[in-house]
């Protein structure tokens, strides 16, 4: 496992379960600017714990697991990172929203494609 694939993952781990738990609890401060975003984009409010939270929270522990030696389940939740993030910005393109969470999509968008283009278990292995 290289230190790249390391440190990027666990920086996305971190970031998907602040953002995860934040959007879960409503968190005050994230709310101020994340309500009207949701306005915006006419996304309920009701889906900041699921599914926005809670896939970016299963996101996340499904990266760790992968990170502790279940390589295919990190592999899939990386996967799974880059769909709901491409939807992310999906919904808020087709409302020509670019608020603050829409660039905060594309860098969470890009750490999970990082993690999953730098994922070991991806690698292909030499011919012998």
């Amino acid at each position: 496992m290289s230190t790249a694939y390391v440190v990027t993952a666990v920086v996305t781990v971190a970031a998907n379960t602040f953002s995860g738990l934040a959007a879960m609890t409503r968190l005050k401060p994230i709310m101020r600017t994340l309500r009207p975003a949701l306005d915006r984009a006419g996304v309920p409010e009701s889906w900041l714990v699921w599914p926005i939270g809670a896939l970016k929270v299963l996101g996340a522990l499904g990266l760790a697991l992968g990170l502790l030696g279940v390589p295919l389940v990190g592999t899939a939740a990386a996967a799974g990172l880059v769909l709901y993030f491409v939807c992310a910005l999906f919904a808020h393109l087709r409302v020509s929203d670019y608020a603050p969470q829409f660039y905060l999509a594309m860098v969470f968008l890009g750490l999970a494609a990082a993690t999953l283009a730098l994922d070991p278990a991806l690698a292909l292995s030499p011919a012998r």
